[in-house]
């Protein structure tokens, strides 16, 4: 997460050192959800593994489900926001849930690790006359900060007529209809670098103020302030002109291909989990007219996972053909979760963790049509891992185009938390996956954070041709943070921050190139097509390091960038260019991007 432009960031900030193998918090569920109890470790013990694994199954205490009678709501609410406001590196995790219905003067603090959602079919089947709120004054009023929460599925009347939404990296907004306007920056006015907004509609303005870049895709909005340095629309009706580079909006009419991330959501008494369809070429929300379409699957169909549950278990209730939803908290995995079934979902609530121990990839998906992985945090273990995610096998050659993987809310932390390291974080092998929002992240500060001590060569490394990403924030890593080798690929909004812990300029050079570029695409690729990219650098501990370049990339005539830029914060550390030899400098001290409108 960038710093302020104009401050240096506070590696020492207030953040909790986490105690990786306790198990969650937790407080009483206000509604008990019927359904029969989760196995538990013991479910990996070999007798147990030879009878069939139930599906469905209690969501747990960290599960909390209100309706419109629930009473002492603002109390509960209150209570998880005092223990989760500054609890960046804690082990908290919680998923806040409403029943569809009304709800009257409510203002929902929301802070790390949590999620907030409604259980309609439609945003607007769950109305809150009330605010849904992140501010930052956990760290005096900077909200570059405010990672890892979500808000989805609801309908807010804001109390003063705006919602306040100041957020920055991993805090998506889904599925959200806001009647009146959203102001995405902290109290003040202080920095904030985020961020995402998908399928929502905004009736009213939306004000990102000091946002630093933003993406926003497939919604509505009834008007968007200003911009700072980087903000991107696709398929946004009421968006701004294409107007890049003054101001900076990059505006794409559609997205190329989008589907909406599966959601948890009741029939009656039932609890099932929604899969909206494929849209190619989508513009606005996908529920504007109506029942949204798609899908739904029964939570008999899940196995519904326990903190304390083993790897062993969830690959049995996997090769059972059962689903997988993981309920809030903190999951160490002595063995990789292989996911081999074509149209598998995988769904995380409340910022679930998963943690590889003794070196392993935390999870793999085979190369088959139509698995959705959403809504998880992966955190690498102290025994580097090769890689953490991998989507398919290496040398995945089937086409998925009529039913694409799905890459949706799945964060990568690499240290922060405690030691970390991963040599590539997020492998993609297999063709026509959609990557929408992730941030693979090297931590700047936190436990177990040090050029060594979180060691983390690569982030993404795309093998497979026709991906797609949409929302892509990665950063800090050693050495690239984006390689893309397959062909046709396309990325819609890139945000990036060179590592800032180079302890010299021999540290990061490359060959005789000096530093590696935050996205690469390889030599033998001929066609790519970007939109919307930038990379910072704000080499703190040695400011005098040249990154020659924020991007690299073949020059050849089906190899397209649009809408590029480099900032050198502070002066801390500097670009010669922007895209291989072309753009200019950065300049001293002054926080001012460098930009390129389109290259070649």
């Amino acid at each position: 997460m960038p710093p302020s432009p104009t401050n240096s960031p506070s590696p020492g900030s207030p953040a909790r050192r986490s105690v990786l193998g306790a198990a969650a918090a937790s407080v009483p569920a206000l509604l008990a959800l019927s359904g029969p109890a989760v196995a538990g470790p013991a479910a990996a013990a070999p007798s147990a593994r030879k009878a069939r694994l139930p599906g469905g199954g209690d969501l747990g205490p960290n599960v909390i489900v209100f309706d419109p009678a629930t009473s002492g709501i603002q109390a509960k609410l209150d209570e998880i926001f005092k223990k989760q406001e500054s609890a960046q590196f804690g082990t908290g995790r919680y998923a806040l849930l409403f029943k569809p219905g009304t709800y009257h003067g409510l203002n929902a603090q929301i802070g790390f690790y949590t999620s907030i959602a409604g259980l309609g079919l439609s945003p607007d089947d769950t109305t809150i006359n009330g605010d849904v709120t992140v501010d930052a004054g956990w760290f005096d009023g900077n909200a570059t900060q405010n990672f890892w929460r979500s808000a989805e599925n609801l309908a807010l009347i804001p109390v003063n007529g705006t919602n306040r939404w100041a957020v920055s990296q991993a805090a998506p907004f889904r599925r959200m209809h806001i009647r009146g306007g959203l102001n995405l920056a902290p109290t003040g006015y202080g920095w904030a670098s985020g961020g995402y907004i998908a399928d929502s509609r905004i009736d009213g303005e939306v004000g990102p103020y000091s946002q630093q870049q933003w993406y926003t895709r497939d919604s509505a909005v009834g008007g968007w302030r200003n911009a700072v340095w980087n903000m991107v629309f696709s398929g946004v009706e009421g968006a701004p002109g294409q107007s890049f580079p003054e101001p900076p909006y990059t505006t794409l009419q559609t997205t190329p291909l989008s589907r909406e991330k599966p959601f948890l959501c009741l029939d009656g008494a039932e609890y099932k989990v929604f899969l909206p369809e494929l849209r190619t070429n989508a513009r606005g929300v996908s529920w504007g007219s109506g029942t949204p379409r798609g899908t739904s699957v029964p939570l008999s169909r899940f196995y519904v996972a326990r903190p304390g549950v083993s790897a062993a278990t969830l690959n049995q209730a996997l090769d059972e053909g059962l689903h997988l939803l993981f309920t809030p908290g903190i999951y160490h995995l002595d063995r990789t979760v292989e996911v081999r079934r074509a149209g598998t979902v995988v769904l995380g609530l409340g910022y679930a963790t998963l943690i590889p121990d003794n070196g392993v990839t935390a999870m793999k998906v085979a190369d088959v049509n139509g698995v959705r992985l959403a809504g998880l945090l992966i955190d690498a273990g102290p025994v580097n891992s090769p890689t953490l995610l991998e989507i398919g096998p290496q040398g995945a050659a089937a086409d998925h185009a009529a039913d694409p993987i799905t890459v949706q809310d799945v964060f990568i932390r690499i240290g922060g938390a405690g030691p970390g390291k991963a040599t590539t974080s997020m492998v993609v092998n297999s063709r026509h996956t959609i990557v929408d929002h992730t941030w693979v992240w090297r931590a700047d500060h936190g436990d177990g954070v040090g050029w060594e001590t979180n060691r983390a060569d690569y982030g993404v490394r795309v093998n497979g041709a026709d991906v797609l990403a949409t929302g892509l924030f990665v950063e800090h890593f050693n050495k690239y943070d984006v390689q893309w080798y397959g062909e046709r690929g396309r990325t819609v909004f890139y945000q990036n921050e060179k590592a800032y812990d180079a302890p010299d300029q021999a540290a990061i050079q490359n060959g005789n190139m000096k530093g590696y570029a935050a996205y690469r695409v390889d030599d033998s690729v001929t066609t790519h097509e970007a939109w919307g990219l930038g990379s910072y650098c704000y080499y703190n501990v040695d400011p005098s390091i040249v990154q020659h370049h924020g991007f690299a990339a073949p020059t050849k005539p089906g190899v397209k960038f649009h809408h590029l830029l480099v900032v050198s914060l502070g002066g801390k550390g500097q670009y010669e260019r922007v895209i291989n030899d072309t753009g200019d400098p950065t300049s001293g001290t002054s926080t001012i991007p460098s930009k390129v409108v389109s290259y070649p």
